[in-house]
């Protein structure tokens, strides 16, 4: 089979040449375009240049449609909005869109769920082995432990990221939620302030905390009377979200339409 072409929309932002080095390092991938918005001042620069490799004879172009119809999947770290039009088009060209945009509405998620319907959609709050590992274990712990055990879930990211709680937080929240069989949306507090009154029983709780340049950390904290079990994952370097999303637009070719998650990928689905 040929290299699989992929395009990187946002291909100017740090995660952007993060997965243009990716995919250039990835045996079966090639980069066949590069998208940034209209007015960008990398428009018409060469995307491996841009991303401190050699040229690749790749311009960073401003047009999607024209860059999707010459592919066969599109890796995305956009912004909700961006995200959104991005699944329409790839649903229009029939081709694999990996979303990796934390932050989405309720109303996001529904539009790229429709797309998902014409194309294989991989959408995912994190895109690491590790994290959705951490998931798992979360899930079963939370399942063995019951409501005897109070749940927090603490992350701290770099003081640039603009939603919150993460999308690897809310994932890892998902998960717990799931081995309890409750509704997270019933179950979550992500705000404590003021005279709170004790600790609502079965209640999964979110710190949040932004500052200086961390990639990510995430805990999901049992307390229970006595003892105390955490599971953590710290990210180090950005490479691994960028190499799961390779993993994810290789894993998604040729399989039916239809919106999947890091967890189908890696085979952790039960």
């Amino acid at each position: 089979m040929d290299a699989m072409k992929l395009v990187v929309v946002g291909a100017a932002g740090r995660m952007g040449r993060t997965l243009i080095r990716t995919v250039c390092e990835t045996g079966g991938a090639v980069i066949s375009a590069a998208v940034e918005r209209a007015g960008s001042a990398a428009i018409g620069l060469d995307a491996g240049t841009l991303a401190g490799l050699d040229p690749l004879g790749v311009a960073i172009t401003d047009d999607a449609r024209a860059a999707f119809a010459g592919a066969d999947g599109v890796l995305d770290f956009t912004s909700p909005a961006a995200s959104v039009g991005f699944a329409a088009l790839a649903a229009e060209a029939g081709i694999v869109h990996v979303v990796g945009t934390t932050g989405c509405s309720a109303e996001d998620e529904a539009a790229i769920s429709l797309a998902a319907s014409r194309a294989v959609v991989v959408k995912s709050g994190n895109m690491s082995l590790g994290v959705n590992l951490l998931a798992g274990l979360a899930r079963k712990a939370a399942a063995a432990l019951g409501e005897d055990f109070d749940v927090e879930i603490v992350e701290m990211h770099h003081r640039h990221k603009v939603d919150a709680p993460s999308g690897t937080a809310l994932l890892l929240g998902e998960a717990v939620a799931e081995g309890r069989a409750v509704d997270l949306a019933a179950a979550s507090v992500r705000v404590r302030d003021g005279h709170t009154g004790p600790r609502r029983a079965g209640s999964i709780g979110f710190a949040t905390l932004r500052g200086g340049s961390v990639i990510g950390e995430h805990s999901v904290i049992f307390a229970g009377e006595g003892e105390r079990i955490e599971l953590s994952h710290r990210a180090e370097d950005r490479s691994i979200f960028a190499r799961g999303a390779v993993r994810a637009a290789l894993w998604g070719r040729g399989r039916a339409p239809g919106r999947y998650s890091m967890a189908d990928v890696l085979g952790l689905t039960d």
